[in-house]
């Protein structure tokens, strides 16, 4: 059976100190899953990853991991996903990801999982992409990042349109459905507006 939708979702490869941040990546996984959902992520094992692929596959939903060959020993590949997909590179992951996705979700992580949040961010406002962005402040995660960008905003590096590109919410059940039904976005604006 083909899935509902789509939903690429970056998050740790650790589990970060707070339980609350693996009982999150647990939701959304079951969220997917009891949607009729696909997860396409970053093909670990292990952390929030983990807990999150594990949750959609018991939920009944798809998982696509894809995972770089330099990775698989160190993130310990999660081999019994739907499909995993061995690359030869980070460019080939995040671009079969972004290919695969039909919109894009941020949970709790570290510095990979910004890489892939701000890289899916710049090029909805580029206009490469009109797929939906979220970012789950779980547990205010991100309250101090959304602070900065807020202030990117003020100094003038940013319009506040940038800002509405991304679909903040602490709550699985309010940001999900938003996400996979591509509302509550804003469309970016012509480039030669900016």
């Amino acid at each position: 059976m083909n899935p509902t939708f789509s939903l690429c979702v970056y998050c740790g490869s650790r589990r970060g100190v707070q339980p609350r941040f693996a009982e999150v990546a647990k939701e959304v996984g079951q969220w997917i899953g009891r949607h009729g959902g696909q997860l396409v992520y970053g093909g670990g094992n292990n952390g929030l990853m983990g807990v999150l692929a594990d949750a959609t596959l018991a939920a009944g939903g798809r998982v696509v991991g894809v995972i770089p060959q330099a990775l698989v020993e160190k993130e310990w590949a999660k081999l019994d996903c739907t499909e995993l997909h061995v690359v030869d590179n980070m460019h080939q992951r995040k671009r079969m990801m972004a290919e695969r996705a039909d919109a894009f979700l941020a949970l709790p992580g570290g510095i990979g999982t910004l890489e892939e949040f701000f890289e899916v961010w710049t090029w909805r406002q580029l206009g490469y992409h009109d797929k939906p962005v979220g970012l789950l402040d779980a547990d205010g995660y991100y309250a101090s990042l959304l602070t900065f960008l807020r202030s990117t905003v003020a100094q003038g590096f940013m319009s506040e349109w940038q800002m509405d590109l991304i679909r903040v919410e602490s709550e699985v059940t309010k940001l999900l459905p938003e996400l996979v039904q591509g509302g509550g976005v804003a469309a970016a604006p012509d480039l030669s507006q900016i």
